[in-house]
C-alpha cells in the first residue's frame, strides 16, 4: 500500500510558476514509477509527466514540454513538478500516481495508487 499526498497547488497569474510536491509513504518508493496527471473542469484526466523508478527515463506531454520539469528524490520519498510559464489552460486538479514497475507509462491504467489531487488555477 502506498499513500500519496500532493501539495503546492494554488492561484498564479499567467507566466508564473508553481512547484508541486507529492510525498509517498512506504519503504519501497524506489520500486515504483511515478507520474503526474491533471484533470480540468469538464475534461478527462490526462497525462502530464512521468519518470521511471530511478529517473533514467522521463517523459512529458507535448503541451507541457519545455515548461514543466519532473524530478524525484528517492531518499525523501517525494516527487516534484516544477511548472514555469504557466498558462490558463494549465488550470486543473493535479494528481500524482505510482505504478509497480520500472518503466513509466502515460496510461492511467498503468498506475496502482493515486493521490487526492491539488488544485492549480492560472488566471489570465
Amino acid at each position: 500500500q502506498v499513500l500519496l499526498v500532493e501539495s503546492g497547488g494554488g492561484l498564479v497569474q499567467t507566466g508564473g510558476s508553481l512547484r508541486l510536491s507529492c510525498a509517498a509513504s512506504g519503504r519501497t518508493f524506489n520500486s515504483y514509477h511515478m507520474g503526474w496527471f491533471r484533470q480540468a473542469p469538464g475534461k478527462e484526466r490526462e497525462f502530464v509527466a512521468a519518470t521511471s523508478t530511478n529517473s533514467d527515463y522521463t517523459g512529458y506531454a507535448d503541451s507541457v514540454k519545455g515548461r514543466f520539469t519532473f524530478s524525484r528524490d528517492n531518499a525523501k520519498n517525494t516527487i516534484y513538478l516544477q511548472m514555469d510559464s504557466l498558462k490558463p489552460e494549465d488550470t486543473a486538479v493535479y494528481f500524482c500516481a505510482a505504478g509497480r514497475s520500472y518503466y513509466y507509462t502515460t496510461s492511467e491504467g498503468g498506475y496502482d495508487y493515486w493521490g487526492r489531487g491539488t488544485q492549480v488555477t492560472v488566471s489570465s
